[in-house]
């Protein structure tokens, strides 16, 4: 089952290159590109070349906790390098059954949401889910 969900992703078509999107960046463990409907300023994803689904997903482990952290390092150089101008960077998750594709995305954004109202779509809403900031997540996962 879940080698059909990775024929069938979309976000694993394009951590192999098997579609038009620019890459923004790629190594042998992510890939980063454009939300195609950003929500602010600068909106990115970056996403792991292997099949993860979601967030619920990931264990307390060593390899997850450098997986996240490595998104996490490769979506704050980018935003920085893309945007130095803007003042307040977000980084994170959404949570099951809040997330749109089922292959683990991290949301880079170097702010303000345009328009101001899409910053609805990246709140916590604590045991229901919705979106989980990088840093908890890291703690979460932390071994």
């Amino acid at each position: 089952m879940a080698g059909e969900a990775a024929a069938n992703c979309l976000f694993c078509q394009i951590a192999r290159s098997l579609t038009s999107n620019t890459l923004l960046h790629t190594d042998d463990k992510v890939v980063a590109f454009e939300d195609i409907n950003p929500s602010a300023f600068r909106h990115y994803l970056v996403i792991p070349v292997k099949h993860i689904a979601t967030v619920k997903d990931l264990q307390r482990s060593t390899e997850d906790f450098n997986l996240v952290s490595h998104m996490l390092n490769v979506g704050q150089d980018l935003v920085h390098r893309d945007a130095p101008e803007s003042k307040e960077y977000k980084f994170g998750f959404h949570r099951p059954p809040f997330n749109s594709v089922d292959h683990l995305h991290l949301h880079c954004f170097a702010l303000p949401f345009i328009p101001r109202w899409k910053h609805v779509k990246y709140v916590s809403l604590g045991p229901l889910g919705g979106f989980i900031e990088a840093e908890k997540l890291l703690q979460k996962i932390k071994p």
